[in-house]
């Protein structure tokens, strides 16, 4: 098990995670940002995500990997 930490960038701000979620391997720590990206996309707010991304890092730091909202939304039409 191991202690995942998330946060979110753009060219306009950071949202930092300090809680972190514990997950037993790659597979589970991507279903936890998933589900973090869709909680924060349902909010209600006239916030575009396209230009964010979510980092994930382990407890040293590390980024484990990122992704992008924009492949969870799509284009603008």
């Amino acid at each position: 098990m191991a202690q995942i930490y998330f946060h979110c960038t753009s060219t306009e701000g950071l949202m930092i995670g300090h809680c972190g979620a514990a997950v037993g391997d790659l597979a589970e720590a991507k279903d936890q940002a998933t589900l973090l990206m869709r909680s924060l996309i349902m909010e209600p707010g006239e916030e575009d995500w396209r230009s964010w991304v979510l980092h994930a890092s382990d407890d040293l730091g590390e980024e484990i990997f990122a992704l992008p909202f924009a492949a969870m939304l799509g284009k603008p039409h």
